[in-house]
């Protein structure tokens, strides 16, 4: 069944309205008529089934025939600082992180990024993010669509996590698993758990250090090196298996 997403204010006495590139993309790509189910999510814990009454100009009516509560969406939000990776692995991890039950993907120019964005490139690469975090959404049967942040510098992000109640970092030289393991265990059902993840050449010991400082637990994920597309990916994966209910 198919899956779209909308606002509160576009669900109205029964029905919803579903407007822009959405009403081409049931039209004239899916070829969607009327008397056909889909599923929609208002991104506010509520999902709703529908059937499509028709087309009007430049939206689709549908009627709702049920509505329920969201079952997919995590106990916790968990925020996933991306060190900014080259080529187009930052594609792949959004959409992964997406599946995965993140709630927030920023992403972050580290001393080892080797990709230098501009503001105006930034604003391009993020947009084109957003629209993989939606359709990963969609597929996921999220009920919420996780925003890309803007690119962001390490200070500012260090500061931003340290609002979070919960901030780790996977450092390749840390030690010790049952450490890490208490670490994971700790973590609450509704904490906030920021991810630090460096790019390609991982962190300098200068910013782990300065995480540290911040209030960031240094936590291993195993003896083996992992890529920066698949250490966020394996945190995220670590956390969802524990914090599922």
């Amino acid at each position: 069944m198919q899956h779209f997403f909308v606002t509160p204010s576009q669900v109205k006495e029964g029905r919803i309205y579903i407007e822009g590139s959405d009403v081409n993309h049931m039209k004239n790509v899916l070829r969607m008529r009327s008397g056909e189910e889909l599923m929609i999510s208002d991104g506010n814990n509520l999902k709703y089934r529908c059937v499509i009454e028709g087309y009007e100009e430049e939206e689709a009516v549908l009627a709702i025939l049920e509505s329920m509560q969201v079952d997919t969406e995590l106990s916790s939000r968990i925020y996933l600082f991306q060190g900014l990776p080259k080529q187009d692995k930052m594609e792949l991890i959004v959409q992964k992180a997406v599946e995965l039950g993140v709630y927030q993907v920023i992403p972050v120019s580290t001393r080892r990024s080797v990709v230098k964005l501009d503001a105006k490139k930034a604003a391009r690469k993020t947009g084109r993010w957003q629209e993989i975090a939606r359709s990963a959404a969609k597929q996921a049967g999220r009920g919420y669509i996780p925003e890309v942040a803007s690119l962001m510098t390490y200070e500012e992000a260090l500061e931003y996590a340290g609002k979070l109640d919960v901030v780790l970092i996977p450092y390749e030289l840390c030690s010790g698993m049952e450490e890490t393991k208490k670490i994971i265990e700790a973590v609450r059902p509704g904490q906030s758990v920021a991810v630090f993840i460096g790019p390609e050449g991982g962190f300098e010991k200068e910013e782990v250090h300065r995480a540290l400082e911040c209030g960031a637990k240094a936590v291993t994920l195993g003896r083996r090196i992992l890529r920066t597309e698949t250490a966020g990916l394996t945190a995220l994966s670590i956390l969802m298996f524990h914090l599922e209910q």
